[in-house]
C-alpha cells in the first residue's frame, strides 16, 4: 500500500492528473487524464493505458481516474486532494486549503473566468465526494502574478473598477513557478536577470520576470488577451467587441468566436494544432504559423521594454518544448536585443511539470497546516 497526495488539473474538456508520495520522493507514481470529456472521452495512464471510456462530464472523469489510481496505490491512501484553480482573483495569492467559505468565494469570481472556474470547482466538489476524508488545496494560477507593480497591474480605466476587480492578473502562474523551480536547481542566476518565459500551448503567454519576481504577462483580466492561440484571438482591439454588438451580435456569439473560433484555427481554417499547421503547404496554414511567430516576438519585446532589457527567453508548453521551428524563428526575430553577450537573449528550452509544482506547495501546506 502506498499513501498519496493527488493533483487534478481539469479543463473545459478534460481532467490531467498525477499521484505522488505522501512524503519523501517527488516523482509521480502515476499520471494521465481524459481528454474530450463528453461523447468520445479518451483516458491515457502512463502505464500505458490508452482507451475510449463513457465520460460525459467531470465527474464521471474523475471517477475513471479514481479507479485507476486506487488499482495502482494497492489500497493506499489519499491524504490531500490538490487542484489547480485558474483564477484566484485579488484575494487569493498563495495555495490554500478548501473549506465551505473558500468554495463560496471561489464561486463568486466565476464571472471572472466563466469558461474555466466552473470545471476547475466542479472538480473539487467531485474530489470531495469521492475523497471525504482528504484535504482538499487549491493553487492558483494567477498568484504568482499577485507581487507584480500596480503599473503592469492595472488598465488605464477609473480607479473604482480597478477597486471592483477589473485589472491585468495574468494566468501560466504555476508554468512560470515551475520553470524558475528548475532553474534554480541547476544554480540559474534567476534573482540577478531579467527572463521572458513563453508558454507556448493551445493556450499561450508571455511573462516578464524581474530578478525572481512577476513583473508583467501578455495575459490580462481574462485568458484571451496578448498572443495568438490554438482557437484563442489574443490581442483585440475593444472597438471590434463594440461593432459586432452595434451588428447585433449577442454577448454569446462574441464569446464562442474570442475563444472557440479564432488564433490558429480562425486564421488557417484548418487547424488549432501547430503540427498540422507547419505540415502544411496551404499558404492560410502558413499565414497562421506568421502571425503566431510575429506576435510572440512583438510581445516578448514589450515586456523586454517594462523590464529595461532582456536576458534570458525560456521556452517551454507543447510548442515551446517540440515546436523547433518555431522557436527558431521567434529566436531570429529577438536577434537585435542585445542581451547580456551583446549577441540577443539567451535562449533556454525547458519542461513545465505543473502538477509537480501544485505537489511541491500543497506539501507545504500541509506541512504548515500540521505545525512544528
Amino acid at each position: 500500500m502506498t499513501d498519496a497526495i493527488l493533483v487534478l488539473n481539469a479543463g473545459s474538456s478534460s481532467i490531467k492528473f498525477a499521484a505522488f508520495p505522501a512524503e519523501g520522493s517527488d516523482e509521480a507514481l502515476l499520471s494521465g487524464g481524459v481528454e474530450r470529456i463528453g461523447a468520445q472521452a479518451q483516458l491515457s495512464i502512463s502505464t500505458g493505458e490508452r482507451a475510449g471510456v463513457a465520460a460525459p462530464d467531470h465527474p464521471s472523469a474523475l471517477t475513471l481516474v479514481a479507479d485507476r489510481v486506487a488499482e495502482h496505490l494497492h489500497g493506499g491512501h489519499i491524504h490531500a486532494v490538490c487542484h489547480r484553480i485558474v483564477h484566484g482573483g485579488a484575494q487569493f495569492s498563495t495555495p490554500i486549503p478548501l473549506d465551505d467559505a473558500a468554495l463560496t468565494a471561489l464561486d463568486d469570481l466565476i464571472p471572472l473566468a466563466p469558461l474555466h472556474l466552473p470545471h476547475g470547482l466542479q472538480g473539487v466538489r467531485a474530489a470531495q465526494a469521492l475523497y471525504p476524508d482528504a484535504a482538499q488545496i487549491a493553487c492558483f494560477d494567477t498568484a504568482f502574478h499577485s507581487a507584480k507593480p500596480w503599473l503592469h497591474d492595472s488598465f488605464a480605466l477609473p480607479q473604482s473598477y480597478y477597486d471592483e476587480g477589473i485589472r491585468r492578473y495574468g494566468f501560466h502562474g504555476l508554468s512560470c513557478e515551475s520553470i524558475l523551480r528548475t532553474l534554480r536547481a541547476e544554480g540559474y542566476p534567476v534573482d540577478t536577470r531579467r527572463i521572458a518565459i513563453a508558454h507556448l500551448g493551445n493556450g499561450c503567454s508571455v511573462t516578464a520576470v524581474k530578478h525572481g519576481v512577476g513583473h508583467a504577462s501578455s495575459m490580462g483580466f481574462s485568458t484571451l488577451d496578448g498572443l495568438v492561440m490554438g482557437t484563442r484571438c489574443g490581442y483585440l482591439d475593444p472597438g471590434v467587441i463594440l461593432y459586432w454588438l452595434n451588428q447585433g451580435k449577442t454577448a454569446a456569439e462574441i464569446e464562442d468566436i474570442l475563444y472557440h473560433r479564432s488564433g490558429l484555427l480562425g486564421v488557417s481554417g484548418l487547424s488549432n494544432d501547430m503540427r498540422d499547421l507547419t505540415a502544411s503547404t496551404d499558404p492560410s496554414a502558413q499565414r497562421a504559423v506568421e502571425v503566431f511567430v510575429s506576435r510572440v516576438v512583438e510581445e516578448v519585446c514589450r515586456l523586454a521594454g517594462t523590464m529595461g532589457g532582456l536576458d534570458a527567453v525560456v521556452f517551454c508548453g507543447g510548442i515551446g518544448e517540440n515546436a523547433r521551428d518555431i522557436r527558431e524563428r521567434i529566436t531570429a526575430g529577438l536577434g537585435f536585443l542585445p542581451g547580456p553577450s551583446g549577441a540577443g537573449p539567451e535562449i533556454l528550452v525547458r519542461e513545465t511539470r505543473e502538477e509537480h509544482e501544485i505537489m511541491l506547495e500543497a506539501r507545504a501546506v500541509m506541512s504548515a497546516a500540521s505545525g512544528p
